[in-house]
């Protein structure tokens, strides 16, 4: 017995002594390894998925916007608006804290001039491509073809793209002339999440179809939003010509709820064959919220008044009092300057003429 115990028994192993941490291959190293490696690891993961998404991009950007400027890869759009925000809410006011405020009326004059024929622009060309010639303005499905009408859509879709770009001006003309509390969260998201959404929509479905419609309502109310600002901006003489400012948020809460109506259509139909189900929740929604956003600066600036600077009235020998006048249009508070009243005066909405 002993000796078939022996005969079958392991060979021990001679004993030694050797810590555990110096032994190349042990578990406790290989721990080691991962957790010094790790960060590098995840790093490299996740710069191939940016990379895979970049390259998925591409193969399903449609080919007719491929050369538009600005198309390429969200990577140029991205950087483009978050240099935006960061200049709007930070690099702008402090550089301009050491600054008088710059007198800017001929460049505005000029810019919200340019910016209604623009506009004015991109709405006919909406109609004349679809929505005034062979829409009907219900189920429009989106057109995969390169026929000349449906390239003329595009061209206005991504025209009024690019726009949303020359519109971040708006809020460079602000920090300009130090006018820092016009520049509200709702000025900044708004002149950000437009473009950098549409960007998106027109890569994948240049050709939107009933998708198209909020641009062609967005761009009409820029028409008269920019005629406002541009008379504004013109000086005493047309201030009397603006006696309805007051309803420019009106307009643009109006504008959220056709949008909203028109794309709701698409969910009481019995047969809608939209291609991208996905655009006609996102608009919906882009409705909705905006309109909640604009409906609150409504509140809190016409009937609560908490938006709404406090009357600074002054007596004096003659009689005077002066009001600050603003007006919410767009997500800015565009200032009137002071409504004087004078016994020898001639009384415009915003400033006063002698006589």
């Amino acid at each position: 017995m002993y000796q078939l115990r022996s005969k079958f028994q392991a060979p021990s192993m001679p004993h030694t002594h050797c810590p555990s941490e110096t032994v190349p291959g042990t578990r406790t190293q290989q721990g080691v390894n991962r957790t010094k490696y790790q960060p590098v690891t995840m790093l490299h993961e996740a710069v191939s998925s940016v990379l895979h998404f970049h390259s998925y991009l591409q193969s399903r950007t449609d080919a007719r916007v491929k050369d538009y400027p600005l198309m390429q890869s969200p990577i140029q759009m991205t950087t483009i608006l978050l240099a935006y925000v960061f200049f709007s809410v930070y690099v702008g006011p402090r550089l301009m804290a050491k600054h008088k405020p710059c007198r800017l009326n001929t460049a505005m004059i000029i810019y919200n001039l340019s910016m209604v024929l623009l506009n004015a622009y991109i709405v006919y060309e909406f109609m004349m491509s679809g929505w005034a010639t062979t829409y009907t303005w219900r189920c429009d499905l989106i057109d995969p073809s390169s026929n000349p009408q449906t390239l003329r859509m595009i061209r206005a879709s991504w025209l009024f793209y690019f726009s949303k770009y020359i519109e971040l001006l708006d809020t460079v003309f602000f920090v300009l002339r130090k006018k820092q509390t016009q520049i509200t969260f709702l000025h900044v998201f708004h002149h950000s999440f437009m473009p950098w959404t549409w960007w998106w929509g027109i890569t994948l479905t240049p050709a939107g179809g009933m998708g198209s419609f909020h641009a062609m309502v967005n761009a009409t109310v820029h028409v008269v939003m920019y005629f406002y600002y541009g008379l504004s901006a013109a000086g005493p003489r047309f201030q009397k010509y603006l006696w309805w400012k007051k309803y420019m948020t009106a307009i643009q809460l109006l504008q959220f709820v056709v949008v909203s109506i028109h794309i709701s259509q698409y969910y009481f139909m019995e047969k809608c064959d939209y291609q991208v189900p996905l655009w006609i929740h996102l608009i919906w929604m882009y409705g909705v919220f905006f309109f909640l956003l604009f409906s609150n600066f409504w509140v809190q600036a016409y009937i609560r008044g908490k938006r709404l600077p406090t009357p600074d009235i002054k007596s004096t020998q003659n009689g005077s009092a002066s009001e600050h006048i603003t007006v919410v249009a767009n997500g800015k508070h565009l200032e009137n300057g002071h409504a004087h009243h004078h016994a020898n005066g001639k009384i415009f909405l915003g400033k006063v003429k002698e006589i």
